[in-house]
Order: C-alpha cells, then sequence, then structure tokens
C-alpha cells in the first residue's frame, strides 16, 4: 500500500483515540463555518462524523478522509481526502481539505489538496475530481484553482448553493 505524503505532511487514517482532535475540528465555527450546514456537532454529531470517515475507508485503498501530521513534529493540523460523492447520480471523487485554524495560511490546505491530487492521478488512474466548496469560501475556492481546477457548475447540496470545482 502506497501511502500519501507530501513535503511537509504525513496522511493517515483516523482511529477511535482521534476524536478529541476530530472534535476540535467539529466544535470550532469557524472552521465548520463553510462545512455542510455550517453548524457545529455535538460528541454525538463527532461520532456520526467519525462513522461516515470510517465507511470511506471501504470504498479503496487511500480513498477517505485522514488526518495531516505535520512531519517536523508529529502534530495533527486537520484532514484531507480523496472522497466519494454522488453528485446528480454520478459517483465523483472530491478532494476535500480542512485545515485547523491555527495551522490557516500556511499553505498547508494547498500542500495537502496537490498531493491528493498527484496520488489519484497517478495510483488510482483518475483524471477528474472535484471539490465541492460553498459560494462565499474564498479560501478554499483559492486552494482548488491553485492546484488547477475550475469552477464547473453551481448545484444545491443538503439546501445550500454550492459550486462543484472539478480538474477536467
Amino acid at each position: 500500500m502506497s501511502s500519501i505524503t507530501s513535503e511537509r505532511l504525513l496522511f493517515r487514517q483516523y482511529h477511535d483515540d482521534d476524536f478529541d482532535f476530530l472534535m476540535s475540528l467539529l466544535s470550532d465555527p469557524e472552521v465548520v463555518r463553510f462545512i455542510g450546514n455550517g453548524e457545529t456537532r455535538d460528541e454525538n454529531g463527532g461520532n456520526i462524523f467519525l462513522n461516515w470517515i470510517y465507511s470511506t475507508y471501504e470504498v479503496g485503498e487511500n480513498i477517505g478522509l485522514r488526518l495531516l501530521v505535520r512531519k517536523e513534529d508529529n502534530t495533527l493540523i486537520g484532514h484531507a481526502g480523496i472522497v466519494p460523492q454522488t453528485i446528480d447520480n454520478t459517483l465523483e471523487m472530491e478532494i476535500g481539505y480542512w485545515i485547523s485554524r491555527k495551522y490557516w495560511g500556511k499553505g498547508y490546505a494547498t500542500e495537502a489538496a496537490e498531493a491528493l491530487l498527484d496520488y489519484g492521478n497517478k495510483q488510482l488512474d483518475t483524471q477528474r475530481f472535484i471539490s465541492l466548496i460553498q459560494p462565499d469560501n474564498i479560501s478554499s475556492q483559492n486552494v482548488a484553482r491553485k492546484i488547477g481546477m475550475e469552477l464547473d457548475k453551481e448545484i444545491v447540496l443538503g439546501g445550500r448553493n454550492v459550486n462543484l470545482y472539478s480538474t477536467k
């Protein structure tokens, strides 16, 4: 199994003992502002989300959200991954990324997204990837553009308007 890495980051699967870190992301209003319904989650919501993450691991090798571990000090700084999404009855592979607020602005999201795109192109032999980004999330739109994505279309997902960026 080839793992996903980048210059500064290791990607690894979630485990039950990572729950506190996951909750640090899910309970931060700024981190979840543009995720889903934009609301923080309590422990029950966190457990549901962690179980969803685990279910994505069953789709395939290196699929699903992975913890981002900073190589220099083993610090957890966020999560990112290639996540299966069904859009308009079509299975798409989304490159998703969340960075813990204290690590914003350091290029980690772009670095993670580039590593995922490279892995997906070379190891999964997939050329089309998407990112689902809410219209006001300028930072994530910038990351998508930096890795070569363009706005493909606007869709409604979970009752919210979402921009679908894609590589092709």
